[in-house]
Formats: structure tokens, C-alpha cells, sequence
């Protein structure tokens, strides 16, 4: 199925788009903060069919914290929406804030986007406003300080709106066929660094080419999480036994070792969402 094309979404998706178009329409020409991940895609797919595609642009942000792989990944999404992309470099990281990767991190790195468009492309680009992709479970997290950069900037919130959950936004998508429709959740490089140790070029390098090792192994979803020389891998628990065993296990210490870390380790606990966040900002 085109996700641009006006064949009518079943049932309840139906609904969902009406939402996000009630939401949007009045927003045009409107821009979209665009990751390729299955929410900013949604979002981007779901606002051309509402406006068009010469209504809409897809703004990434890029800087050393956005992995190539996901880079090109957010261009073929765009490309198989029929919506034009623009990139805008962030500088996040000149921020002595965002550097001392406190648990409000994620705010100064979407301060600093919201910044740029608001100061760069809205005017150039001859757009109305800025949306992203902010679901209704979201909102109900509180390990997303980013959510108040947003709120400083006006910055749309359609899906929430519509009140989608990340299981909506996943049935839209396939229904859809978007490419990133199955795609794994990809936050950011510096969510693998401990708050409070620093964020640098280089440790977001070594996360980088690591998890790009691990691809290429087999593995879709993990992180690997950076503690000084040692780095800690988190897997969905059904991967851990074929991480742990051999072959894979000496291929894994191989090309992890050789992005720079000097230890080797597979967490029990498996793959773990907001794992150094949420300690720091809920409240028992």
C-alpha cells in the first residue's frame, strides 16, 4: 500500500487519522522533526495524506549522536513517503549542559533542535509550525524531559492528540507499509553513556561502531551501554544464550574490543528502556 495514496485506513486507524488531521490541517505548510523511527514516520505519512506532500517537510536533525545507519534509514523512509527531507546540523554537543549528560539531557539535545528550526529553516522553508512525534504513551513517561523543550517551542503534537498509543502508531504503520513499520526503538548514541559521566565525540563513536558490529552479527535490537573501558550489552533475553555461546561469542568480544573498549559484557537483564534515566526521575 502507498502510505501517501487516499485508500481509507480500516476501522479505528480510520479515526486515528481523522484525529491527526484535525490537529494538523490548520498547521500547513508544516514541517515534521524527523527521525525514520516508526512514530516520526507515522506522523510524516499521516500529515501528507492530510496535506500533501508539497505541504510537508521532514527536518533531521544530525550531529555525532545520530548514527549513518539511522541517518540513511530516515532518507529511505522519506524517500518512500514522497516527502522532501532536510537535514540541520545541531550543536548540542558545544553545550556544557547537555555534556555533563544530567538526567535532563534529553532536554538541551531537543532545546537545541527546536532552536535551530525555530531560528534556520521555519522562515526559509516558508513553514507554519513544527510537529513530532510524540505518542499518547509518551506522555505518560517520565523519563523525557526533551517534552518540555517541545513545550517551549509550541511544537505539535498530533499523535498524542489523537491519543495513539505506540501500539496504534504500529498498526497504522503496517497498515501503511512503512518501511520502518517493524523498526526497533533507536534513541539516541548518548542514552548509552551513564548520566554524569560525560558525553564526548569519542565515546558516541565507539557506541556507534560497536552497535554497527553487532548489526552486521545478526543482532537488530540492542544498545551497548558505555562504562569507561567496559562495555555492557543489553539484548532482548531470547538473544543472550546465542550472544554467550560460541561461535558468536568470541566474534562479539572481537569487534567489540575493537571500537575501543577493553571489556566485554552481556547483561542478564536484557534489553532495558530509560535504564539510566528513570532511576534518576521517579519518584518512589
Amino acid at each position: 500500500m502507498d502510505a501517501t495514496a487516499p485508500t481509507r485506513l480500516p476501522g479505528e486507524l480510520a479515526e486515528f487519522e481523522a484525529r491527526v488531521g484535525a490537529c494538523i490541517r490548520p498547521h500547513a505548510p508544516l514541517g515534521i522533526a524527523f527521525s525514520g523511527g516508526v512514530d516520526s514516520s507515522v506522523l510524516l505519512a499521516l500529515a501528507t495524506r492530510t496535506l500533501g506532500a508539497e505541504q510537508v517537510c521532514a527536518i533531521l536533525g544530525v550531529s555525532p549522536s545520530l548514527p549513518d545507519s539511522e541517518r540513511r534509514a530516515a532518507h529511505a523512509v522519506a524517500a518512500s513517503i514522497g516527502v522532501r527531507i532536510v537535514e540541520i546540523a545541531t550543536r548540542e554537543g558545544e553545550n556544557p549542559k547537555y555534556r555533563a549528560n544530567e538526567a535532563d539531557r534529553c532536554y538541551h539535545c531537543k532545546h537545541e533542535l527546536f532552536e535551530r528550526i525555530s531560528t534556520d529553516l521555519l522562515a526559509r522553508e516558508g513553514l507554519v509550525a513544527v510537529a513530532y512525534g510524540e505518542n499518547a504513551d509518551d506522555v505518560r513517561r517520565v523519563d523525557r524531559p526533551g517534552a518540555q523543550a517541545a513545550n517551549e517551542y509550541e511544537v505539535l503534537r498530533p499523535l498524542a492528540y489523537a491519543e495513539m498509543d505506540k501500539a496504534a502508531v504500529r498498526r497504522v504503520a503496517a497498515a501503511l507499509a512503512l518501511p520502518s513499520a517493524d523498526k526497533p526503538a533507536a534513541p539516541c548514541l548518548a542514552s548509552r553513556i551513564p548520566h554524569f559521566s560525560e558525553v564526548t565525540p569519542e565515546k558516541l563513536a565507539q557506541v556507534e561502531h560497536a552497535e554497527a558490529a553487532l548489526r552486521d552479527l545478526g543482532f537488530a535490537d540492542l544498545r551497548v551501554r558505555h562504562h569507561g573501558d567496559v562495555a555492557r550489552i543489553e539484548l532482548p533475553t531470547q538473544d543472550i544464550v546465542r550472544a554467550v555461546t560460541e561461535p558468536l561469542r568470541e566474534r562479539i568480544r572481537t569487534v567489540v574490543r575493537a571500537a575501543g573498549f577493553r571489556f566485554v559484557s552481556v547483561d542478564l537483564g536484557g534489553l532495558q528502556s530509560g535504564a539510566f534515566t528513570l532511576p534518576l526521575v521517579t519518584v518512589s
